[in-house]
């Protein structure tokens, strides 16, 4: 028999159906489109049938595709334990996506606990707005993400976000009926709805006093006098800033990893699992 079926080819089949579509496949897969949809003819040539047909405006497996992407996980499958038989590393990268806060303070005992819990597995981190992770999981640029209040159903929530405010600490609160000066990062963000809202509960009078679209922004804002802002540090007052107890108690923020399309739900566990002892409560007393 000459004709073979190559590993890499396989994997792009099976990405263009894990993924959705090529786009997001070759994001995936860390290539062009192009090399994906070379992959696919590859493919194509050798078991001599089409394998993806148009479909509207985007494409879809055929019969004839379908049937290989069934082989194609059996193939790569047994490819991969066998290399594991002879304890051959196999890493797979995977794109772990937070935001700003929820990296500052997790994410280098996440990393951490990550390399050892499986090093099967290496973590590329990306630091970006939620709706922009949101973006990435559905692109399949992002494999996993770090979320604030997700509400997709299929999100794994792993703890709780304690929240409090900070201000500089010559700063001293307005007297009423003067709004208190907010500082957040721009719409939308769970941290900024959550301060609005926490002081409306308390008919406590808001303004956003300063934006900013980076954490940093947002310290200096508040260091700079501009206001106060809530924030999730893990009980670590950022430096030049105090914390704000006479502002009413914000309710936390619920932390939840999801994932993209197709990946391995032990991936996702791997990442809860890290997840979760990290933000545990100290016990009290």
């Amino acid at each position: 028999m000459s004709k073979i079926l190559d590993i890499a080819p396989l994997r792009s089949l099976v990405a263009v159906a894990d993924c959705g579509g090529f786009q997001r496949a070759a994001t995936h897969l860390h290539l062009s489109q192009g090399a994906v949809s070379q992959h696919v003819r590859r493919l194509e040539g050798v078991v001599g049938t089409k394998l993806v047909e148009k479909h509207g405006r985007g494409s879809r497996f055929t019969a004839g595709g379908e049937r290989l992407v069934h082989h194609a996980r059996q193939i790569l499958a047994a490819h991969d334990d066998t290399l594991r038989s002879f304890a051959v590393e196999q890493v797979t990268q995977v794109t772990l996506g937070s935001t700003e806060h929820a990296a500052a303070q997790l994410l280098p005992s996440l990393a951490a606990a990550l390399e050892q819990a499986d090093p099967g597995y290496r973590f590329r981190f990306r630091i970006d707005r939620g709706n922009r992770l949101r973006e990435g999981l559905l692109a399949g640029s992002v494999d996993l993400a770090l979320v604030l209040n997700a509400d997709d159903p299929d999100a794994v929530p792993v703890g709780e976000l304690d929240l409090a405010w900070y201000s500089s600490p010559t700063w001293s609160p307005p007297h009423a009926p003067e709004p208190v000066p907010v500082v957040a990062f721009d719409s939308p963000c769970s941290l900024r709805s959550r301060a609005l809202e926490t002081l409306a509960a308390h008919a406590v009078p808001a303004v956003i006093g300063a934006e900013a679209i980076q954490l940093a922004g947002v310290q200096a804002a508040v260091g700079a006098g501009l206001g106060v802002a809530l924030m999730a540090t893990l009980g670590q007052t950022p430096e030049g800033l105090v914390r704000r107890d006479d502002l009413p108690t914000p309710e936390p923020l619920r932390l939840s990893v999801c994932a993209r399309a197709g990946l391995p739900p032990a991936v996702v566990r791997l990442a809860a699992d890290a997840l979760a002892p990290l933000l545990v409560r100290p016990a009290s007393g």
